[in-house]
């Protein structure tokens, strides 16, 4: 049973007003609800803040225009509260019993909703300052680390006078609502949007999503590209970003679907990795379900589980957008709440600072260690969103604080969290990206966190975090946090292979022709191969990773006849003898070990023993439904006879043990696509 986050008990649960015989009862539905758990643990964290900084603080008396402030305020509130994904209830007079019953006659029966980020709006009315950013010297000795940085960089302190009420951050200038206007952002009822002169972005409708535009793999003669080199690739937001459009009502650009990324957004139960290799390889082949004359190669990595008790100390460095664009619920209030589940799921020998960038960047709390966890979620709590975005300045200062608490043999990462939209300040990607290489060559690597709607700039996160040696995921809910978040935190966290390229080899006399599945833009040359300079992908402890690879054997069809010209100065190279043995092909992969130079080589040879689809093992049949599923979406030409309704088979008869629900959401989603495209 669920527990809805707006019944009263829920408060009254998390503030100890229960009866203890109905508190037993609400415990026993409370362990199944991890979501209400949350929910609970948010409103414990607020009252808690509200209650430190009411200690001893005289109750005030409202003028006029502050009652008429603070009723316009709850008005408005009452009214978004119905649509708010992010509510939470407060008893007032437990929270706040010396400010708070100035708003009403009748404290002892009020109920106040609030969404989260709206209570420092009530606090800048009632007070003469706003909420104050915790500064290091808050922070007790013994958890803090004092970074000595470029005076460029200010620490983040209470706004003085030309600053607005939000970590300081200025409002857009006039130069740059300029800007904002030849972009489109801003033109009155024709645009559909405006400037706030407070948050510096477009309150409107205009979106202004981007994605790079994808050309699918082609099919490709064995006999004229007898090799296929890629990087691999652990990101997984495609997934969740195509689930937030079809939730939505809206069917996904095509180009957001990577169909790579929503394969790997799964996992499958490949061996664990024997003797000294950081993971383990596997191949087979199957008959491809949408063209039962093709094969199906897979091709599944596993990497090594580091338990958490083995995990290495973390040097983890919050870089948090708080650009007005941040505003809405589904962006930074949900991010607090991402990060926070994050934070509670490290441990005491682990550190975290916070940086934020709006028009300005600012350092909100030092490198501060867990056994703080309680300055650390206030200095989370604090962060409102208002300004315009620097997004390149906000990069430099994290790495400069990675840098100062860097940790030998340690965890030393960033950690982005944005909707990608670097719309002021430094935005040249080559000089964004060469700093992001850089610095994971000195061993401080790039995770990346996209959140939000209408300006999400994927195609920028995913290069952050390729170049930065690190992972990329799109939250779209609470629960995607915590599958990022904690499920996967030491996957995400420790790298233990980095440069990892795969090399497929096909036999001429077995394969006629091939396509990879995915991985347009992990391609590689084939000489990348052997080349330890060329930057790849990397693997975390316990992440499995998939590649599908379609197969057309000799004599079927006429794309097996596609090729070149015969060559006027070269002869077409002959088979070996190895040829006549019934390998279908051989997979080589590359990888380093995370501080090493020099890479390591793995070899496996592959042959078909000619299994049907439907006896195949269970993990390949639910990685075709995907598979299907993306090219299905993507319209592409090579989709065969496979459709939604086929995806939805394929992948029901292969759900498997199912431990966390995520493959029947996956049936539940294709459903949803099916009622948007009526087939």
């Amino acid at each position: 049973m669920r527990i809805d986050e707006n019944d009263p008990r829920v408060t009254a649960y998390a503030l100890g007003e229960m009866e203890e015989t109905e508190r037993e009862v609400f415990e026993a539905a409370l362990a199944n609800d991890p979501d209400a758990q949350g929910h609970i643990d948010e409103i414990r964290r607020t009252a808690a803040l509200l209650t430190e900084d009411l200690q001893g603080e005289a109750s005030p008396t409202l003028s006029d225009g502050q009652r008429a402030a603070v009723e316009a305020k709850l008005s408005e509130m009452t009214a978004a509260t119905s649509s708010s994904p992010n509510v939470v209830t407060f008893h007032i007079p437990l929270l706040a019993r010396r400010t708070w019953h100035l708003l009403a006659s009748n404290a002892a029966a009020t109920v106040l909703v609030l969404t989260a980020a709206a209570i420092p709006a009530f606090w800048s009315i009632l007070r003469d300052e706003p909420p104050e950013i915790r500064t290091p010297s808050k922070i007790a000795e013994s958890h803090r680390r004092d970074i000595v940085l470029p005076q460029n960089y200010p620490l983040l302190s209470p706004p003085g006078a030309g600053a607005d009420r939000r970590n300081g951050v200025r409002p857009a200038s006039e130069e740059e609502k300029r800007r904002l206007e030849s972009l489109g952002y801003i033109g009155g009822s024709e645009a559909g949007g405006k400037i706030d002169e407070t948050l510096g972005y477009q309150s409107g409708s205009f979106n202004t999503e981007s994605y790079d535009r994808l050309d699918e793999n082609p099919f490709l003669t064995v006999a004229s590209n007898p090799l296929s080199t890629f990087s691999i690739d652990v990101d997984s937001a495609s997934y969740s970003n195509v689930r937030r459009f079809l939730n939505e009502g809206r069917l996904p650009p095509k180009d957001a679907v990577r169909i790579e990324e929503m394969v790997n957004y799964f996992e499958y139960d490949y061996p664990q990795p024997e003797g000294d290799d950081p993971f383990a390889v596997m191949v087979d082949v199957a008959t491809a379900p949408w063209a039962p004359s093709h094969r199906l190669a897979r091709i599944g990595l596993k990497g090594r589980e580091v338990p958490v008790a083995e995990r290495p100390a973390s040097n983890l460095v919050f870089l948090v957008d708080v650009s007005g664009s941040m505003e809405p619920p589904n962006k930074l209030p949900l991010l607090k709440r991402a990060m926070s589940l994050l934070v509670d799921n490290l441990t005491d020998r682990d550190r975290v600072a916070i940086v934020v960038y709006a028009g300005a960047s600012g350092l909100v709390l030092p490198s501060t260690s867990c056994e703080a966890r309680e300055e650390i979620h206030r200095a989370l709590d604090r962060l409102e969103a208002g300004g315009s975005t620097n997004g390149g300045s906000g990069i430099k200062l994290a790495y400069d604080v990675a840098s100062e608490c860097f940790i030998d043999e340690g965890i030393n990462r960033v950690i982005l969290a944005t909707d990608g939209d670097f719309n002021v300040g430094v935005t040249d990607q080559g000089e964004l990206t060469r700093l992001i290489e850089t610095e994971a060559k000195r061993g401080v690597f790039l995770s990346v966190l996209g959140f939000g709607m209408g300006n999400y700039k994927d195609s920028t996160l995913e290069k952050l975090a390729d170049r930065g040696n690190g992972n990329y995921a799109y939250i779209d809910t609470i629960s995607e946090a915590r599958k990022v978040l904690l499920d996967q935190l030491s996957s995400r966290l420790i790298t233990i292979a980095k440069d990892v390229k795969i090399q497929v080899e096909f036999n001429p006399l077995q394969v006629a022709s091939y396509r990879l599945i995915g991985y347009e833009n992990r391609a590689l040359r084939a000489e990348d191969f052997n080349d330890d300079a060329k930057d790849a992908g990397e693997i975390g402890a316990g992440h499995t990773v998939t590649a599908l690879y379609e197969l057309i054997p000799p004599g079927v069809g006429p794309v097996a006849a596609r090729g070149v010209d015969p060559l006027r100065y070269q002869t077409t190279a002959k088979t070996t003898g190895v040829a006549g043995s019934g390998e279908l092909l051989t997979v080589r992969l590359r990888y380093k070990d995370p501080q090493a130079v020099t890479s390591r080589l793995i070899e496996r040879q592959v042959r078909d023993e000619g299994v049907s689809f439907e006896r195949a093992d269970e993990d390949l049949r639910f990685a075709a439904a995907v598979a299907a599923f993306g090219m299905v979406l993507r319209e592409s030409p090579h989709k065969g006879s496979a459709t939604l309704e086929a995806a939805i088979r394929w992948a029901r008869e292969s759900v498997g043990t199912d431990r966390d629900g995520y493959r029947a959401g996956f049936i539940e989603l294709v459903r949803v696509a099916r009622t948007l495209t009526n087939s």
